[in-house]
């Protein structure tokens, strides 16, 4: 009967449940019924259990035909309660973006869905929302990281001129159906080409999505994509908003109103109904893997999402991701290269510094600890002040120690609830644990002797910025770090007071080594670089690499000065191949020496693998569960050709009293390993039931740690 004779309609809701939850677990999808037909698309709010929750109803799965003479009971289906008329409907290309991430990364299709809508949308019934929208039509645009200049879109200012690399790469990406991968280095002018490629598309009158890796580089790169586009609205989208900007950002993206999406990695799913660009800034950065939750790939999703549209997606980065410079070797994706910085500016020279070989440091600095800098780089540190340059120094641990310990009893400060330290910070006497946030006075007296002789182990920022000032009197030094810019606009004003010259020596955590242009800087040099080389991470030296270089890229970026910058590495394995390539710039180099070890050892990208990770109060529980998964997934016959590996726990084992298990599942093959994933991790909620003493279970998708 249709909806004029007076029958309901029925539709299928996505609901904001984990894909293998007994509601829906098929196909992710609940059945309701409407007094009237409802688009895919459209926000509803249904009633799931004794709750009312937001949904969005969705394309209908095709179900497989009943067996000739069968009888279908249907059952009997719960009423919509609320439709969102005001506002529109979400598209099928979005819908098929929300489909293939929540299948790739075996999460619930409503669970996704609704996660990454703005928590407002959720929760405000369509009055509410008819208000919102029309404050879009008679507002100011401009509020909070919006930016409007200008009255009118179009007579976009004139831009500085190309250099010859820079044209080429833009006439390349033109021609081009290839997703585009900017391989420039550190100063070459990535920025100006994402700029023009956005001029065109706006000209075209479609909107641009770029993505950066990490909140702290968003307003600048908001300002200059504001200084080059008055006349344009401009969105962003991040974790730093307050709900009622992540809401407004998002609806002017939806309605089509911004002309420019910047935002992190939850952007890459923003409703943008005429989408002609995306850009993926610094693109091997980790912070584009989500961690918690849904763990997808936000760089692997843009790139997915421009080919389904047919639109162009560039990938800028000086030193990409292994597994985006094999598809460049495949011919999957087409490299556009700045080999150049723009002026003709020289990279950095490379110094590394044996410290095995020097001799004893003599009196010991601030904190009781020998000076942790190299003579030679002091020297060099004193000759840039001298000249009035800026030096920064790279050291990744921030607070003040890693570590307090007492030299009587031999005790540490571990954290009592985590398998790790917790870290002295001197500003405010506390000791800390950067996992589960325990925090407490430090002790007057070592908790198990009594001893009042605890001090330090190890340097952290806080540590290297107190010791800094006791060598360098009179030097102007500036703290950069988590703990430093915690207040609502710090950071934007400590980077103001570097671009202004009114810092002298820079000390920061990698913060600082990521798309910053610190025209004054001279010299970087990185403090205590070798724990990465060291681990049983196989994606460390990547890290490690990509970090160096955008490091030393902070150096000589005014190419007036790059003749004599310097990027100072002090190492224990000065012969190390990554430092070799590192002194010479030779990304190639360094990625070829890598895929060839990951080739040989079966690693990705040239195979596929899954992390699966158990908690609970005792190891012993999680462990059971992993092996008894890890047989059922044998018993397969889907899962041939993939391999389950003997769960162990991870290099950080305990975290809040709560033990973690994990188990990698490998395959030479994507495709066998998703069809693999997808028959075995439903049954996977059943066992859980059997296993009491696990409270959780989570599969990572093309896991960046391991």
């Amino acid at each position: 009967m249709s909806p004029e004779t007076g029958a309901s309609a029925r539709i299928s809701v996505a609901i904001e449940a984990p894909r293998h939850a007994a509601l829906g677990a098929s196909t992710g999808l609940l059945d309701y019924t409407s007094e009237r037909p409802l688009a895919p698309g459209t926000l509803v709010r249904v009633p799931l259990g004794r709750r009312e929750v937001a949904g969005i109803v969705w394309d209908r799965p095709r179900l497989p035909d009943p067996a000739p003479g069968a009888t279908i009971e249907e059952p009997a289906l719960k009423p919509v309660k609320a439709v969102l008329d005001a506002m529109p409907l979400l598209s099928a290309p979005w819908r098929a973006l929300i489909d293939f991430a929540a299948a790739y990364y075996q999460r619930g299709l409503g669970e996704l869905a609704l996660a990454v809508l703005p928590p407002q949308l959720r929760r405000i019934d369509d009055t509410q929302l008819s208000r919102r929208l029309r404050r879009l039509e008679k507002r100011d645009p401009f509020e909070g990281a919006v930016q409007v200049a200008g009255a009118s879109p179009g007579d976009d200012p004139a831009p500085v001129s190309l250099t010859p690399d820079q044209a080429a790469a833009l006439a390349a990406f033109a021609e081009s159906t290839t997703p585009a991968l900017l391989h420039g280095v550190t100063g070459s002018g990535k920025t100006e080409v994402y700029l023009r490629a956005t001029s065109q598309a706006l000209q075209a009158g479609r909107q641009v999505l770029v993505l950066v890796p990490e909140i702290n580089l968003t307003p600048q790169l908001e300002a200059r994509f504001a200084e080059r586009f008055p006349g344009r609205v401009m969105a962003s989208l991040h974790s730093a908003l307050t709900p009622a900007q992540r809401l407004r950002h998002w609806l002017l993206a939806h309605e089509g109103r911004a002309d420019l999406v910047l935002g992190t990695r939850l952007a890459v799913f923003a409703s943008l109904p005429r989408l002609g660009l995306i850009v993926v800034d610094e693109e091997h950065d980790a912070s584009f893997k989500q961690q918690e939750g849904a763990r997808y790939s936000a760089r692997d999703l843009a790139v997915w999402r421009a080919r389904q549209l047919g639109v162009p997606v560039m990938l800028g980065s000086a030193t990409p991701s292994l597994e985006t410079w094999q598809r460049v070797l495949q011919g999957r994706y087409r490299r556009l290269a700045l080999p150049q910085r723009i002026g003709g500016g020289e990279l950095p020279r490379v110094r590394l510094i044996d410290m095995r070989t020097l001799p004893s440091q003599g009196q010991p600095a601030a904190g009781g600890d020998a000076m942790p800098l190299a003579p030679p780089l002091l020297v060099a540190l004193r000759e840039r002040l001298q000249r009035g340059e800026q030096s920064l120094l790279l050291l990744n641990r921030r607070g003040y120690a890693p570590v307090l310990h007492c030299s009587a009893c031999g005790w540490k400060s571990g954290c009592p609830h985590c398998s790790a330290w917790r870290v002295f910070h001197k500003a405010d006497r506390t000791l800390r644990c950067h996992h589960c946030g325990l925090a407490e006075r430090v002790p007057r007296a070592c908790p198990e002797c009594g001893n009042l002789d605890i001090s330090p182990l190890g340097r952290g920022t806080e540590k290297l910025e107190e010791q800094l000032a006791a060598v360098l009197p009179g030097a102007r030094i500036a703290r950069i770090d988590a703990d430093s810019t915690r207040g609502v606009g710090e950071l934007e004003r400590q980077l103001a007071a570097v671009h202004d010259g009114e810092v002298d020596v820079l000390v920061g955590t990698q913060i600082l080594a990521k798309g910053h242009d610190f025209r004054r800087v001279t010299l970087v040099a990185a403090v205590n670089p070798d724990g990465a080389l060291f681990t049983s991470d196989f994606r460390a030296p990547e890290r490690l690499f990509a970090l160096l270089m955008q490091a030393a890229g902070r150096a000589g970026r005014d190419a007036a000065q790059s003749a004599g910058s310097e990027m100072w590495i002090q190492t224990t394995s000065p012969k190390h191949a990554l430092y070799a390539a590192l002194a010479r710039h030779d990304y190639e180099a360094f990625a070829q020496a890598q895929l060839d070890e990951r080739r040989a050892a079966g690693l990705p990208p040239f195979a596929h693998l899954a992390l699966v990770r158990a908690e609970a109060r005792e190891a012993a529980a999680a462990t059971a569960f992993l092996r008894e998964a890890a047989a059922d997934l044998q018993a397969l016959e889907v899962a041939a050709g993939v391999r389950a590996y003997p769960p162990v726990p991870p290099a950080l084992s305990r975290v809040a009293d709560v033990e973690r298990v994990q188990m990698l599942v490998e395959s030479a093959s994507r495709p066998a390993l998703q069809r693999a994933l997808a028959a075995w991790l439903p049954g996977l909620v059943a066992l859980r039931g059997r296993h009491k003493g696990v409270i959780r279970w989570a599969v990572d998708v093309d896991p960046l740690s391991i």
